[in-house]
Parts: C-alpha cells; structure tokens; sequence
C-alpha cells in the first residue's frame, strides 16, 4: 500500500486563502486517491495512492507533484505540499523526541528535500539563548522559551534559505502519529 501523510503550506490563512478540510477530502477523492482523512484545518491529509497510479505516483515527490495539481485545480492558487510515509513520520517523531530539548515550544518545519551539509550548518548556527534549531532530515526540529514573535528562527527565514516548508507545533505532529502512523 502506498500510504502518506501529507502537509499542505498556507491555507486557511487570511480569506483569500481559505482551503476547508472537507474541500480538501472531496477534491482527493474526486482526483482517485483512497481511504482520505484530515486533521484539524491546517491541512494535514492521509491518503493512499489507488493501486490503478501507483506505478504513475511511486514515489513521494510524483505524490506531491500530483496533490499540488489537484489543489492549484480545485482552489485556483498553489498549495505547496510536503508528503512523508507513516514510517517516515514515526521515525521523525522518535528523532525528536530523542533530541527533544527543555524548552516551552517545540516545532517541526517540515521540508520537501533534506538540506545539503552547508545549508545544515547554517540552520544550526541560527541556535541562541532561549532557542536552537537541529536539522533532521527533510524536517527542522527547533524550540524556544520565549515567545513565538521574538524567535530568531521562523517559517518565513526557513523558506528564504530552504525553499517550501510548513511548520506544525510537536503535539500536532505526536497526535499525528499516533493517529495515523
């Protein structure tokens, strides 16, 4: 089966963005994709690729392609989508976890590629009091004990160096998992 669980950036942000989540599982299963769910209005989707496109959609970066089309079709703007399988996401999680730091907020900004070592080092280097960042594959784990507004490190700072990327809280990626991993 291939399964993924797939993160769509900036929707429901503002009225001109608005993308519901039932829009979301219509449009998907209009496009042949299985077995469809959503979770919370921030645009996290599971789906399974049907097996009639599987040889079409074999791998993550053919599913994001695909669900990037069927979004700009649907919506009328982009939607920049990152897809992990549930093994990847699980595994992810336990990377965290096992990095996790004693902070007040804890994050993931999930990536479409997984940067090259210079870029790593840059996105290491942007750690300060109260806050650090550590690159885990096609995803940033970073944390802070102040608020959001005063971090050196943002979604925004994040795209400019790294291209695409969405951010989710810790307990949202947690509960994802644990629901669909």
């Amino acid at each position: 089966m291939s399964e993924y669980v797939a993160f769509l950036r900036a929707i429901n942000l503002g009225r001109h963005r608005k993308f519901p989540m039932a829009s979301v599982r219509e449009c998907l299963g209009a496009a042949g994709f299985e077995e469809v769910a959503t979770h919370i209005q921030t645009g996290n989707v599971r789906l399974v690729v049907p097996e009639g496109a599987r040889e079409r959609l074999g791998d993550r970066r053919a599913v994001e392609s695909e669900l990037e089309r069927v979004f700009a079709a649907t919506t009328g703007f982009e939607v920049p989508t990152m897809a992990f399988t549930p093994a990847e996401l699980r595994e992810l999680l336990d990377r965290v976890l096992e990095d996790k730091a004693g902070a007040e907020r804890h994050y993931v900004a999930l990536l479409k590629e997984e940067p090259d070592a210079e870029t790593r080092r840059e996105v290491e280097a942007w750690s300060a009091p109260g806050e650090g960042a550590r690159v885990l594959g096609r995803a940033i784990y970073w944390w802070i004990d102040h608020p959001t507004a005063a971090a050196k490190l943002s979604n925004t700072r994040l795209e400019k160096l790294l291209g695409p990327a969405t951010t989710r809280d810790l307990k949202v990626v947690t509960a994802l998992v644990g629901k669909w991993c």
